[in-house]
């Protein structure tokens, strides 16, 4: 088991904690271990989510990777705690979490509250069933292309959307390959909450 840089189970400072949410198993384990240190480098308490108490199995695309102790559990986290919400790719991790009892009220109350949500290569799978896409312009891994458009997005084909045009601001990447604009523009979207 691999720690991300904290110490499981420890309560942060509850106004400066981001939640990273994921299934199981199935998450792309370097869309979560960059933009975790991202956020974690700019003064913010990472905290991993996911549907039940132990540890999640990261991949690294069809192999495992290694295992991160869960912090909360989907149902017991409460989102009035976090300042943003991260939702990492990996093909297995979204489509498990879209089914799973409490995720999609979990996802919504970071939109009903205006808060940044950041989603990185298929994460976007998980607000299609949240309803949450509609009227907005995000990217993705472009299998996912399709499904987005269905939900009322707008699908476009860049490293780094920014999207403003709803309730909170919606940061979105297609790839692996596109981290380092998305842990930006991650980082950059905390920083006013906190000035």
């Amino acid at each position: 088991m691999t720690n991300l840089g904290h110490d499981a189970g420890r309560r942060a400072d509850t106004a400066r904690q981001v939640a990273f949410l994921t299934a199981k198993e199935g998450v792309e384990q370097v869309e979560l271990t960059g933009p975790w240190r991202a956020v974690r480098d700019a003064g913010f308490t990472p905290v991993l989510v996911s549907t039940e108490e132990g540890t999640v199995q990261a991949f690294h695309h069809l192999d495992r990777a290694d295992t991160f102790p869960v912090d909360a559990t989907v149902t017991g986290a409460d989102p009035g705690d976090f300042d943003a919400l991260v939702l990492p790719g990996g093909v297995a991790n979204p489509d498990t979490l879209r089914w799973q009892p409490g995720v999609v009220p979990f996802v919504r109350t970071f939109f009903d509250r205006g808060l940044p949500v950041a989603v990185i290569c298929h994460g976007p799978w998980t607000l299609i069933e949240a309803d949450v896409v509609r009227g907005r312009r995000v990217t993705s891994w472009p299998s996912l292309r399709t499904d987005l458009r269905n939900a009322g997005a707008t699908w476009v084909d860049d490293e780094v959307v920014i999207c403003r045009s709803g309730p909170s601001p919606l940061i979105s990447s297609r790839r692996p390959g596109d981290l380092p604009a998305f842990e930006s523009a991650l980082v950059g979207e905390l920083a006013p909450a906190h000035v």
